[in-house]
């Protein structure tokens, strides 16, 4: 079932999103080459903690060990931080929530480090363009299957594959609400979207086939032919004639030292 948020609701995730960012880009000025991904767990939780907040991710399920999800090169998602020292060519998956007054926020960046080669990075900047192409598309009276469609028909005219078995998802009280937001669909079928859903677009788009494996943890996925994946989140408010980004990428991009970008969104 599909809980519709009121606009003060909405405000308070807004709220939970901006320690969210801030704390995204606290983690942006450690990554570098020779950080331990520990590291940049401990910096995460100590901001979001120091800010009010409490990390979504940590004891999920009662077993996710981290605030953080740290994904690195074939590694999807839910990579668990530890004693890996980033290395030069790296590209690596930064996924963070936060409980705040009651509600979840979460994102996700993909940074590459120096030295990632031009396929990397156009991996990367194809997915992050295809997250602002479903947003456009999640917008009241659309259909889910708008949403995945753009995502979809953008990176495969690239010859990449699209993660099947993990979606976005509806966000609010509980990390993890309906409805369902997969990175694919067909136009016009699907969930209709209406005023006061919040929802999570999460692209999770490899290199090469779009197979997944998980490890032996129960938590990390990577893909199949270990080629790179990338992965970019937003969460999205839908309105009337409007759609809200309540999640920033703004301080990650302000406060990485390697500007692989030319502007931020």
């Amino acid at each position: 079932m599909v809980h519709l948020k009121t606009e003060e609701e909405v405000a308070i995730i807004r709220e939970s999103a901006q320690i969210l960012g801030k704390a995204h880009g606290e983690v942006a000025r450690r990554v570098k080459a020779g950080v331990k991904t520990s590291e940049l767990d401990r910096i995460a939780e100590e901001y979001i903690r120091d800010n009010g907040g409490i990390p979504s991710f940590k004891n999920y399920n009662g077993s996710f060990p981290a605030s953080l999800c740290i994904s690195v090169n074939e590694v999807v998602v839910h990579g668990f931080p530890g004693s890996y020292e980033l290395r030069d060519g790296d590209v690596i998956s930064v996924d963070c929530g936060v409980y705040f007054k009651g509600f979840h926020s979460d994102s996700a960046y993909t940074y590459p480090l120096e030295g990632a080669s031009q396929e990397k990075l156009l991996l990367l900047e194809r997915t992050l363009e295809s997250l602002w192409l479903a947003i456009a598309q999640a917008k009241a009276g659309n259909r889910m299957g708008d949403v995945g469609y753009a995502i979809q028909s953008y990176v495969e005219s690239f010859g990449y594959g699209v993660v099947r078995e993990l979606v976005g998802h509806g966000v609010g009280k509980q990390l993890h609400e309906d409805p369902e937001v997969p990175n694919y669909g067909k136009r016009g079928k699907g969930v209709k979207l209406v005023p006061g859903m919040v929802f999570a677009i999460e692209p999770m788009i490899n290199m090469g086939t779009r197979n997944v494996v998980q490890e032996k943890d129960g938590w990390t996925i990577r893909t199949s032919d270990r080629k790179p994946s990338a992965h970019f989140e937003h969460m999205v408010a839908v309105w009337e004639g409007k759609t809200d980004v309540l999640t920033t990428h703004q301080y990650i991009e302000e406060n990485y030292s390697y500007k692989w970008r030319s502007k931020s969104q």
